[in-house]
């Protein structure tokens, strides 16, 4: 009869009623109290399955049936009191929610659903009813939602705690201090946001803490120091503010130390000297200044070192040398300059070696060769002269060799043949000459060799990677020959080799030679008199041909430096008492290449708009400058007024805003000097056909709109409306970084009326706020707001403001709104972000720049709210920052 009642179709809860009601009555002794333990952690598990989608069937043995879950798949018991000690399901590629039924497992101490799907909110009871649990870990799913301060009321057990790799949200809650027996703490890649409160360092048995990847704010707090067994502190990606806490150094276990990505500033902290046990120094990306500290070599155990992206000067210590775990040494992009350490030969393990975009000088090492372990070398934008060392070779795992943008000399070395793993080669923009050694053909993993822009001639090497290479590789060496550059070698000189009479006697042959020699060296005599006197004539005629054409050029031209061409040839600076030179704000002195007749041509031309014509020149010592020459004269102020003013314009100095370097003024024309940004601008990496294949990520995207936010809110309080904001404005460095352009010229013209301003400046379609149509509405920084509104826009949705179609014109403002009214949120998204956003990230991104954009002025928000309400928008953790190739 128990069999048939158990076999009718019943649910899994009301079969072990009955089967309770069965023991209790025949069997109350015996089996009671060995059963009902398992009747509450099996059904605990058996409802907690029946709520999740299983597309692997990990879970098929967790049968209903079983006695017992005890060898459940994932499952495990304490075989001192049978019951449910440990659930761990990592990558079972589950979905669904993690329901109350787990409530039931009162003895589980390890919980682990990592590398699964999980979506909905945590439930604030987790820890509550679970108080044994020492492990939770339910990184890496889909939750969502703020963590509740209630979880953590009874948490004393709690050992290893991670939430990372999810879309929670909200701050950290204060409650966690409580747990005073954690010791791994992660919540990395969420979108936590607030400021990190104090109560985080009196968790003192903390040994691991990791909050990187989120959207934390303010100071770190003092207190760290309290943590005495702390061994890895990691806060990289966020945005906190303020200095390194002075007394970190006081965590003598540290290992790891993570502050990456940040905004942070000041120098950094001498007691980081006594972490002597640290493996990794991450610092990169920040505004850190000072000199980089004499003692770091004493942290001998350092494996990792990136203190990349900051304000560093001074020269790199010789001491570095002592680091001789080191791994990786990244110091780019700073203010270093002095020559590069010989004690760079002791760093045997070191694999990568950045050194690029400082003031390095000298010559590249011979001592280099010491670094046997290299695989990356990258010394590009720097001073660096003298030859390539042929020790180089030693380097004989090196895989990839950047040199570019340097001042090297003579001959490549023909021993960098030698390096059989070299994929990737970057030696362009020096002054290397002589010819190509024709054993590269033999680098058989060759992937890219770049010489462009050097001296180099003769005939390119025939064979392997140099069958097909890119001529832009070899661009700008007007003395190479080949198939590829379209120069035919000229073969028909062959000199003739010396034959000596073989049947003439010793005697004779010596006699014969001596008076050949003799006769030779007249000869030489001879040709050098007669060589002399022909060059002392060409030289007269050269020099008086060259002051005439001088004469005739300066009496046409009104460009200092040999510049040329462009408008207004007919300014004459011996006429005009005002002609100018070039300033540059610095201090530093321009030098234009003697070679350029035509600077301001249609040839150098990136790019014009309602201040005028931009064009990219190259300087004599290889670097670039953009050069804006502004519109007509009769609109420009006078001499003092305008170089008052570029004054104030390049004291302006922010991270997100285009540095203006220099200017020069004449009463026919007038020239601005801003830094120059090889990427491009937005316009081109969002819309060109050309960077089709270039995609910015959702988190790289993110980037550029909260880095224009503060560009745009530091211009504003600074008193300073840009007119003119749009995609061809913003230029976008190697990381990502936004860089506005032509902010504050409107203040370099005279006063100008609304109509001028209208359509000389605001000239980019669909950009333009409503106000200037209105003749009685004030121009204000709001303007500037409708314009960022449709920035985002265009940047989110990869459209243009405007697009003309076969028979209609879209707006996108208005596109986005209505797609957005009638929950279509993916016509809303550029197309190659298919897969890579989360609809729930981008609708409240959407949101904002629709309220940017609205007609009213006073209904957009100021810049300064902007930018704190996208600093805790969520964005993706994971498939954000997956580029799309």
């Amino acid at each position: 009869m128990l069999s048939y009642i158990i076999h009718i179709n019943l649910t899994m809860q009301d079969k072990f009623i009955i089967f309770s009601l069965f023991l209790v009555l025949f069997c109350p002794f015996q089996v009671i109290s060995l059963y009902q333990p398992f009747n509450e952690d099996m059904l605990g598990l058996i409802v907690f399955k029946s709520g999740l989608e299983d597309p692997k069937n990990k879970l098929s043995s967790w049968n209903e049936d079983d006695y017992s879950p005890c060898n459940w798949e994932g499952v495990k018991c304490d075989p001192s009191t049978n019951r449910v000690s440990s659930l761990v399901l990592d990558g079972f590629s589950l979905s669904g929610h993690i329901g109350k039924s787990l409530m039931k497992l009162q003895f589980l101490q390890i919980l682990s659903l990592s590398r699964n799907n999980f979506t909905g909110k945590i439930n604030h009871d987790l820890l509550v009813t679970l108080w044994n649990l020492k492990v939770v870990d339910l990184s890496e799913n889909s939750l969502s939602g703020a963590i509740p301060d209630e979880l953590f009321r009874q948490c004393w057990s709690l050992r290893v705690l991670s939430f990372a790799k999810n879309n929670l949200s909200g701050k950290i809650p204060e409650s966690l201090s409580s747990c005073y027996s954690l010791a791994s703490l992660n919540f990395s890649s969420n979108q936590l946001n607030g400021e990190l409160h104090s109560g985080m360092w009196f968790l003192k048995e903390l040994q691991s803490l990791d909050l990187s990847n989120n959207f934390l704010k303010g100071e770190i707090p003092e207190g760290v120091q309290n943590l005495y067994d702390l061994r890895e502190l990691r806060l990289g990606r966020n945005f906190f503010t303020g200095r390194i806490p002075e007394n970190i150094g006081n965590c003598l276990l540290l290992k790891m130390i993570d502050f990456g990505d940040n905004l942070l500033t000041d120098e950094i902290p001498e007691s980081i000297q006594r972490l002597t046990s640290c493996t990794l120094l991450n610092l990169q990306v920040n505004f850190l200044n000072g000199s980089i500290p004499h003692w770091i070599g004493e942290l001998n155990n350092l494996e990792i070192l990136d203190l990349s992206s900051n304000r560093f000067s001074g020269s790199i210590p010789s001491g570095i040398g002592g680091l001789r775990s080191l791994q990786v040494l990244n110091l780019s992009t700073n203010n270093i300059f002095g020559s590069i350490p010989v004690s760079i030969k002791e760093l045997k393990s070191l694999y990568v070696l950045d050194l690029s975009d400082n003031k390095l000088n000298g010559s590249i090492p011979l001592e280099i060769e010491g670094a046997i372990s290299l695989l990356e070398l990258k010394l590009q934008r720097n001073l660096l002269g003298g030859r390539i060392p042929v020790q180089i070779a030693k380097c004989s795992a090196l895989k990839s060799l950047n040199l570019a943008h340097n001042n090297l000399i003579g001959s490549i070395p023909t021993s960098i043949a030698n390096l059989t793993n070299l994929q990737y080669a970057d030696l362009s923009w020096n002054k290397l000459s002589g010819t190509l050694p024709k054993k590269l053909t033999n680098l058989t993993h060759l992937s890219s060799f770049n010489v462009s822009y050097n001296h180099l001639q003769g005939e390119l090497p025939i064979g392997g990677f140099f069958n097909t290479i890119t001529p832009s590789f070899v661009h700008g060496n007007p003395l190479l020959c080949g198939s590829v550059v379209n120069h035919s070698c000229d073969r028909s000189y062959h000199p003739k080799p010396i034959v000596l009479n073989p049947n003439s006697n010793y005697s004779n042959s010596r006699t014969s030679l001596q008076n050949h020699h003799h006769k030779i060296m007249l000869s030489i005599s001879v040709f050098i008199a007669i060589g002399a006197a022909v060059s002392i004539v060409v030289g007269v005629v050269a020099v008086t041909i060259l002051n005439i054409h001088v004469r005739a050029s300066v009496s046409h031209s009104g460009y200092p430096f040999g510049l040329s061409g462009g408008e207004d040839n007919s300014f004459s600076p011996e006429k005009d008492p005002k002609c100018g030179k070039f300033v540059m704000l610095n201090g530093d002195i321009v030098e234009f290449p003697n070679e350029v007749n035509n600077l301001l041509k249609e040839g150098n031309e990136i790019g014009r708009g309602g201040f005028g014509v931009v064009y990219c020149v190259v300087l004599r010592d290889q670097n670039f400058i953009a050069i804006k020459k502004l519109i007509g004269s009769s609109l420009t102020k006078s001499q003092e007024d305008f170089e008052r003013e570029v004054q104030k314009l390049g004291n302006i100095k922010h991270q997100n805003l285009v540095a203006l370097e220099g200017y020069y003024w004449n009463s026919s024309f007038q020239l601005i000097i801003y830094e120059y940004f090889s990427r491009g601008s937005l316009h081109k990496l969002l819309h060109d056909d050309d960077q089709r294949k270039i995609v910015f990520s959702w988190r790289a995207r993110f980037k550029v709109i909260l880095g224009i936010a503060k560009g745009l809110a530091y211009l504003h309080q600074m008193n300073i409306i840009h007119y003119n904001l749009k995609s061809t404005n913003v230029f976008i460095d190697t990381r990502d970084e936004p860089k506005i352009g032509d902010f504050g010229l409107v203040n370099l013209l005279p006063i100008l009326d609304h109509c001028v301003l209208s359509s000389k400046i605001q000239s980019a379609l669909g950009y333009t706020a409503p106000e200037f149509a209105c003749r009685t509405v004030n121009i204000t920084e709001k303007c500037d707001v409708y314009g960022f509104g449709i920035l985002v826009l265009e940047i989110v949705s990869g459209k243009r403001p405007v697009e003309y179609m076969e028979d209609d014109v879209v707006v996108l403002c208005d596109m986005v709104r209505s797609s957005l009214e009638d929950e279509k949120v993916e016509q809303c998204i550029d197309e190659k972000l298919v897969g890579y956003f989360s609809p729930e990230e981008a609708i409240p991104m959407i949101k904002l720049g629709l309220v940017c954009a609205s007609q009213v002025p006073s209904s957009r928000p100021d810049m300064a709210d902007v930018v704190n309400i996208l600093e805790t928008i969520q964005c993706s953790s994971e498939g954000q920052q997956e580029e799309i190739q």
